[in-house]
């Protein structure tokens, strides 16, 4: 019998339907990742299983017990699962340590000597051990993150739910979180967790499960999840996740928008600099440079550009694609698309290969 069976699972407000019929298992011992796009139910679903928000039908076996029985001990069922939110959800005004110290204390009954010795230990698993008498605000969003994961083990739990624990923080903190739960995987503790990282649902899940428009399409192994996936949709969210795309209908875009989003997009992909540099370098010759340095030579108010960047984990397999088919596919010279030759050699220099696919559509391999 697995640990945890959700079946049918429906969750209403009025007019809107954010779980429709959601059916699942999870074994003692596994690690799920959720992904999908954005508003399609994910964090609902994580907030069912620990009834914090209640099902509108349906039923959530949880170590053979139903959590929609309205004779469901909740108090009781709900100290199996600990729970980690996006935003730490820390008491500012207590210390790091009593933070940890007040559920056990307050619910387990167990004196304050062995709650403080306990959440000694647990800050030391998460790496903050020397943190525990400061206060949350003294803490980088990273390192509150790590305390909330370990008072979220404070209570002993059989299960671990994170609702998208990185979601707030930048790329450094990012692996510091993950690195954190990538080692609770490894001691066999059942989670499920919400998620964007990608890198994470591949290399630290047992399975993956897919939620789009309220209802869960595809489950199964990261192999299955992000290599041979069995739906179009999982592959088509699987595929954008992995690229970066801009549109340019301006001869002066805003530049720095542009470069801050692809910046972004290189860090989820964990490019090391040298590789996020070359996309910088690229995007800029080949669009500022070139492109759009012949739209305003040519008096060009909408140059009509668009650009999509693929890259793979590390910043493998970088390609570029510059869409310009719009206004100006007639005044680019295919054999000479700038007149600076500096710009042209740069390119030259980052890229292993050019392949003109079409009058209009270029596509740049950069080296690895």
């Amino acid at each position: 019998m697995s640990l945890i069976e959700v079946k049918h699972l429906r969750k209403e407000y009025g007019s809107v339907v954010p779980l429709k019929d959601v059916n699942a298992y999870v074994d003692k011992g596994e690690v799920i990742s959720i992904i999908g796009p954005s508003g399609t139910g994910k964090s609902t679903f994580i907030r069912c299983l620990n009834r914090l928000e209640t099902p509108t039908s349906g039923q959530i076996i949880v170590d053979g017990v139903d959590m929609c029985d309205p004779n469901t001990d909740l108090p009781a069922m709900r100290r199996k699962m600990g729970m980690v939110f996006q935003n730490y959800a820390l008491f500012n005004h207590k210390l790091v340590v009593e933070n940890l110290m007040m559920a056990p204390m307050d619910l387990l009954g167990v004196s304050k000597q062995e709650a403080y010795d306990r959440a000694l230990s647990l800050l030391e698993t998460v790496g903050l051990r020397d943190k525990a008498l400061n206060w949350p605000h003294e803490l980088s969003g990273g390192q509150r993150q790590r305390v909330a994961i370990a008072r979220g083990l404070a209570m002993h739990p059989d299960i671990l739910l994170f609702d998208e624990p990185t979601s707030a923080l930048d790329p450094q903190m990012v692996s510091e979180v993950l690195a954190v739960i990538t080692g609770l995987a490894e001691r066999g503790l059942t989670m499920l967790v919400v998620t964007h990282e990608m890198r994470f649902a591949r290399d630290a899940s047992s399975r993956v499960f897919y939620m789009d428009r309220g209802e869960l399409w595809e489950a199964g192994p990261p192999a299955q999840i992000f290599e041979h996936p069995l739906r179009q949709e999982t592959h088509d969210f699987v595929f954008r996740v992995r690229s970066w795309t801009w549109e340019i209908s301006s001869a002066t875009p805003d530049v720095l928008a542009m470069q801050a989003s692809l910046a972004a997009y290189c860090q989820r992909q964990f490019m090391g600099r040298h590789a996020a540099n070359s996309c910088q370098l690229l995007v800029e010759e080949v669009v500022n440079n070139q492109l759009l340095h012949i739209a305003r030579k040519k008096g060009i108010a909408d140059p009509s550009i668009r650009i999509a960047l693929t890259a793979g984990e590390g910043g493998v397999d970088m390609a570029l694609v510059v869409d310009y088919r719009g206004s100006l596919l007639d005044v680019v010279d295919p054999n000479d698309d700038a007149s600076d030759q500096m710009s042209l050699a740069i390119v030259r220099g980052l890229c292993q290969s050019v392949e003109r696919i079409e009058p209009g559509r270029v596509r740049f391999v950069l080296k690895g």
